[in-house]
């Protein structure tokens, strides 16, 4: 059987798949899986175009790999076939710990998780299904291998990850102020004593990069009308997970049923397999499905929250600088309680407050190294001649309250 299939992308063109591992851990479930997980969770409610998929995003991140390595080789740096295929499959499953939804869910299903330990612990499977043959990806994905830029293509303030998702949630969403210019940063990359590197002909394609960066959080991640929508998601499963542990009567498909009746950590998948294969059997259509049938539930809240959400009657959001005093949160939820006939605790599942955060380059830590004619290393932000550089290393806070349009509150 020929493995070496091609992919038309959208975004860069053919893509092809250049071996026969990279291939098997493409057709297996676990990572199919990731064609039914939208790559910006609930951002379509803003951006109707914006229904691409993990899967997508993982082979362009591969494809961008790819080319990266094909251009440090030709600079002189050595490259093995084993490292090769290992930072490939390395980047393919940076992201395949992502649950339904993305970021949406990962504090509602799982507890205290994240997805990079996901990732982790479906590579270490894919490790063992595979006889071992992951063993260096693995090294690379965490860290440990001693050619240390093999791990910064994978996971730093300037990765494979970031240059993919920035040009394709732009090409979906059809914000072009995200667009950047991938293929001059990768042709400007260089390996400096084991660090990846800049070209200082190439810090304004940085500069665009992270300004790019900083106004796709502000207009599409961080956009108020998603963040509305995934604190909603956010409260119907709650609410779900509740009422299931109180054995009441709800409806629930076999994969999602096992995160709403058990708090299952990190530690749980790890240990337990049916565990971590109920996880890589849940996308978004299941979440779908449930909220469907959810709007028909005998619980108020429940049927309430899922038919808003379901028909995009969402939270109005108001955003500010400061924080929300108290006094206006409980005048929120003294109207809230009124409007739904509701008691005290469950008011809260009608409104949500908080705080969201931005910041395009974080100095601190591993820098974006500019490579000077003459030799030397100099971070980004004092390399360059433009003085937003530094103010976007600044983080950002803003703070959000969220609260059912049909409730008037005045003065807030």
């Amino acid at each position: 059987m020929n493995k070496k299939k091609i992919f038309n992308d959208p975004v860069y063109g053919f893509i092809t798949i250049p071996s026969n591992l990279v291939f098997d851990i493409l057709e297996h479930p676990y990572f199919q899986k990731l064609r039914r997980i939208k790559q910006v969770g609930l951002t379509d409610f803003v951006y109707p175009g914006a229904l691409h998929t993990r899967f997508h995003h993982a082979l362009g991140a591969m494809h961008l790999m790819a080319v990266t390595l094909d251009n440090l080789k030709s600079k002189g740096h050595p490259i093995s076939e084993v490292e090769y295929e290992a930072a490939l499959i390395a980047i393919l499953l940076h992201d395949i710990g992502h649950g339904p939804f993305s970021h949406t869910l990962e504090k509602s299903i799982l507890k205290k998780t994240r997805h990079e330990e996901i990732s982790l612990l479906i590579m270490k499977y894919f490790n063992a299904a595979f006889d071992g043959r992951l063993d260096l990806a693995l090294k690379i994905y965490t860290g440990q291998y001693h050619r240390q830029f093999f791990h910064q293509l994978v996971s730093s303030q300037l990765d494979i990850d970031r240059l993919d998702y920035l040009n394709r949630d732009s090409f979906f969403t059809g914000v072009s102020e995200g667009t950047i210019g991938a293929d001059r940063i990768i042709k400007m990359m260089d390996v400096h004593e084991d660090q990846i590197v800049i070209e200082e002909k190439g810090i304004y394609s940085v500069e665009n990069f992270l300004g790019a960066r900083r106004l796709m959080y502000w207009q599409v991640y961080l956009h108020k009308t998603s963040i509305s929508a995934e604190k909603m998601l956010s409260k119907i499963i709650t609410r779900a997970k509740e009422l299931v542990q109180e054995n009441k009567d709800i409806f629930f498909t076999p994969a999602l049923g096992i995160f709403l009746k058990n708090e299952i950590s990190s530690q749980d998948l790890a240990s337990n397999p049916t565990y971590l294969d109920a996880f890589c059997k849940l996308d978004d259509f299941d979440i779908w499905a449930c909220i469907k049938m959810w709007v028909d539930n005998t619980d108020t809240i429940l049927s309430t929250l899922s038919r808003l959400f379901l028909n995009r009657k969402l939270f109005k959001v108001k955003m500010s600088n400061k924080k929300f005093d108290e006094k206006t949160i409980h005048r929120l939820q003294d109207a809230i309680r009124k409007k739904y006939n509701l008691s005290d605790g469950e008011s809260n599942y009608f409104m949500d407050t908080g705080f969201l955060t931005n910041a395009a380059y974080i100095s601190k830590g591993q820098k974006i190294n500019i490579l000077t004619k003459d030799g030397n290393l100099i971070d980004v932000a004092k390399a360059s001649d433009l003085p937003n550089i530094k103010a976007m290393s600044k983080i950002v806070k803003k703070y959000y309250l969220c609260w059912p349009k049909n409730v008037n509150l005045y003065q807030i």
